[in-house]
């Protein structure tokens, strides 16, 4: 069975932009993954003779494929939210490992960061094309031609 494609757009069509906010939010999530996964490492190496140890690595890799598939819900304001409880989860991992409330206290302040000044960006974004789009329409009518008639050689 095929699959059905979206119509491609005319040519001449300005691609639409993508959104600052999720190109930012994706990559502090990409990022956290890694180190999720790296801390989860290194938190089972030093807890390794205790029982729970396979319980924290099993955790943090949760921790990082959450990370991994939350950028995916981006678009939407539930993959906001999932990020702000991955913040926390991130900084509660400092009761396993202290320098996890370091990192993860500076990671929930760059989350913070990137949402917020990149929905700013967004909106400054859709503020310009607004703009550019009125100009446009001013200007380029003005500098048609009413009525081209037929061009001889």
């Amino acid at each position: 069975m095929a699959r059905e494609r979206k119509p491609r757009p005319a040519p001449g069509t300005p691609k639409p932009r993508r959104s600052t906010r999720v190109l930012f939010a994706s990559t502090i999530l990409s990022l956290e993954a890694f180190v999720m996964f790296f801390a989860g490492i290194a938190i089972f190496g030093l807890r390794r003779a205790e029982p729970i140890a396979p319980w924290i690595l099993a955790a943090a890799l949760i921790i990082t494929v959450a990370c991994i598939m939350t950028c995916s819900l981006l678009k939407k304001p539930l993959g906001y939210w999932i990020g702000w409880i991955i913040q926390i989860v991130m900084v509660l991992f400092g009761f396993l490992e202290p320098m996890m409330f370091f990192v993860g206290i500076l990671f929930a302040i760059t989350w913070w960061y990137g949402v917020t000044k990149g929905r700013m960006v967004d909106l400054e974004n859709k503020r310009r094309d607004e703009k550019q789009a009125e100009w446009e329409r001013e200007n380029l009518a003005k500098s048609a031609p009413e009525n081209p008639g037929p061009t001889t050689n």
